[in-house]
């Protein structure tokens, strides 16, 4: 069985107590579809609810470390070095729409390192976390990126940009080169579940411009801990800053930057 460090069950415990509301909000969805009262008010408040319970709760047991957060922006760190990073409800949408795929992503970063993450599937009870140097887990098995080297063997996850975001044209051209040579894309909507994926192998890639920190923070060092190769699409390191990222084991990595960077020139 997987020892879970301090940090890691402080992590968890924050994520349950915030997950438990959300199911609740979660089954409550399908009701507001029909109603005159539109769902987006109440998705807002369920997002807001969940990040006010994880702050808390992390507040409470690491009172000197600041918080960089979807709805409450950056509170500074005492200690001048340690943010949470925290998405409390990911994939919004699908909760939206009573889709049952969604996450709680809470990462740790020290100055510019990830050092710890957790992401937690509470439709499935699915827990992923991982601490750097301590390997990736999900509930008690240890993880590790897939061993597929066959582009048409592998499957790819990704992100498509909706309304009023750019880049339509750009992943129309990557998803085409993509599918020509691969068994598959699949987008499934939740940025954090999408790494946690590569990270236990059901994905061999993914790849998706236009997130925030909190989207990455802790699926990055789950698929590093895992054995896999995290970047920038076009290799730069900069992803929390930036926002884009590519994910893969370690064996299809140049290959897919390559038709990326194929349908980049093309574009």
């Amino acid at each position: 069985m997987a020892r879970k460090s301090a940090l890691i069950n402080v992590m968890e415990g924050a994520a349950r107590k915030a997950a438990r509301k959300l199911i609740r909000d979660f089954n409550e969805v399908e009701k507001l579809q029909v109603s005159k009262k539109g769902p987006a008010d109440f998705v807002s408040n369920a997002d807001t609810s969940a990040e006010k319970t994880i702050r808390e709760e992390l507040a409470r047991a690491r009172p000197n470390y600041g918080f960089r957060l979807e709805e409450g922006g950056e509170i500074e760190a005492k200690d001048g070095s340690h943010y949470w990073v925290i998405d409390p409800l990911d994939g919004t949408t699908n909760f939206l729409h009573g889709i049952p795929h969604f996450a709680i992503s809470i990462g740790l970063v020290e100055g510019n390192n990830i050092i710890a993450g957790v992401i937690l599937d509470p439709v499935k009870d699915e827990l992923f976390w991982a601490a750097k140097g301590e390997g990736a887990f999900m509930n008690d098995f240890r993880l590790r990126v897939s061993g597929r080297s066959s582009m048409a063997e592998s499957l790819f996850a990704t992100g498509i940009p909706f309304l009023g975001k750019p880049g339509h044209e750009l992943f129309l051209k990557e998803a085409n080169e993509v599918m020509a040579v691969s068994a598959g894309i699949r987008r499934m909507g939740a940025a954090s579940l999408d790494l946690a994926y590569v990270a236990a192998g059901r994905y061999d890639g993914y790849w998706e411009r236009g997130l925030s920190s909190w989207d990455l923070a802790a699926g990055v060092i789950l698929v590093r801990e895992a054995g896999g190769l995290v970047s920038q699409i076009n290799g730069g390191e900069k992803i929390l800053e930036e926002g884009d990222v590519l994910a893969t084991n370690a064996n299809v990595n140049s290959q897919l930057s390559e038709i990326l960077r194929k349908a980049r020139r093309n574009n």
